[in-house]
């Protein structure tokens, strides 16, 4: 009887206790496998919101950013998708084209995005020369990018047999993959330049049938860019999984376009040389950072900042007093007038 009485006591414990653990509690209700990062819609994007999203025929949104404070600004604004692209190499880095920039470096801006963004679905691009030798190579650049860039997926160029082949060997690795067809970046060199796709019937018919392979290998999204808006609406109904478009008209199933692009940030040559056609400036932020600065120069020039406003570290008098005493001891006589002369100037200044 006494055992039965104490697993009644303390089944009534649980019961009491229920509603205090589960507040306390850091592991998601109705999980398979518990974490203290929830997957609820309101914290974090999957590939199911995505597909449910694709199915009722409501636009995705992407943003091409690269570092914590984009990420941060995207989380905000309630992104769907948040790419870590290799274009980094030509908006971060300054370089002409995307191709010089490695794995690693690549990493530095998942990581970097990874911290500051926590609702988008996180994408990190394959660089070029990172899985084009085999499909190991691949599949073991892809696993880099989720273990250790902290990314959700990864999205590579199609165009040939082998980045097909490569696309479907990470997917059977467990790892998401988001295909990219029309103007592949990392193909300048056999396409001629930045140059749009889909143009002819060639071109076109090669567009959508490269689409229809990714798919086929498993991704799960398809970037269209630069191809003629016909070619991209063909693409997008041929396909089951979303189209994302830049520079590909509106009959996609979403939008991309590059964080400092939209936001109109860079003024210098170099960025107006890279720029594309396609991108809508919806700010100018460069204008407002260009002002700024040109504005603290000339404050930092003519000794008005920083102010007494702007220098918010007190020292009483009566310390100010005894490190004179200290300085003057010292033989720091020069040191001990201009630590009086500044706390002069301070105290007027209020």
């Amino acid at each position: 009887m006494a055992f039965y009485a104490a697993v009644s006591r303390a089944k009534a414990m649980s019961r009491a206790f229920s509603p205090i653990l589960r507040c306390m509690s850091n592991i998601p209700e109705n999980t398979v496998y518990g974490g203290p990062k929830t997957q609820s819609p309101d914290q974090r994007v999957t590939l199911t919101h995505l597909k449910q999203k694709h199915n009722k025929g409501e636009p995705i949104t992407m943003v091409t950013a690269y570092d914590y404070p984009s990420a941060v600004h995207l989380d905000s604004a309630g992104i769907d998708i948040c790419l870590v692209g290799d274009s980094a190499a030509m908006v971060v880095h300054g370089y002409d084209t995307t191709l010089p920039i490695t794995l690693d470096e690549m990493l530095v801006h998942c990581r970097a995005v990874a911290r500051g963004a926590k609702r988008p679905l996180l994408v990190g691009d394959l660089p070029f020369g990172f899985y084009e030798s085999s499909c190991n190579q691949a599949v073991d650049s892809a696993v880099r990018v989720l273990k250790e860039g902290g990314m959700d997926a990864i999205k590579l160029e199609g165009g040939s047999l082998s980045r097909i082949t490569a696309a479907k060997s990470i997917v059977e690795a467990g790892i998401a993959v988001m295909g990219h067809v029309g103007l592949t970046p990392q193909a300048i060199s056999v396409l001629g330049g930045f140059r749009p796709q889909g143009r002819n019937v060639a071109s076109a018919v090669k567009v959508v049938e490269t689409a229809l392979a990714l798919q086929e290998a498993g991704c799960f999204s398809v970037v269209l860019e630069c191809v003629p808006p016909p070619v991209a609406a063909a693409a997008t109904s041929a396909l089951q999984i979303p189209t994302i478009g830049i520079g590909a008209g509106p009959f996609c199933s979403g939008q991309v376009l590059v964080y400092h692009d939209l936001l109109g940030m860079m003024q210098h040559p170099h960025h107006a040389k890279v720029t594309p056609k396609f991108c809508k400036q919806y700010a100018h932020v460069g204008e407002v950072i260009n002002k700024a600065l040109v504005e603290y120069k000339e404050e930092v020039t003519s000794g008005s900042f920083p102010g007494a406003a702007h220098s918010p570290y007190k020292i009483s008098a009566a310390e100010v007093n005894g490190f004179l005493s200290e300085l003057t001891k010292l033989g720091l006589d020069k040191a001990a007038r201009a630590a009086a002369e500044a706390a002069e100037k301070i105290s007027t200044s209020k």
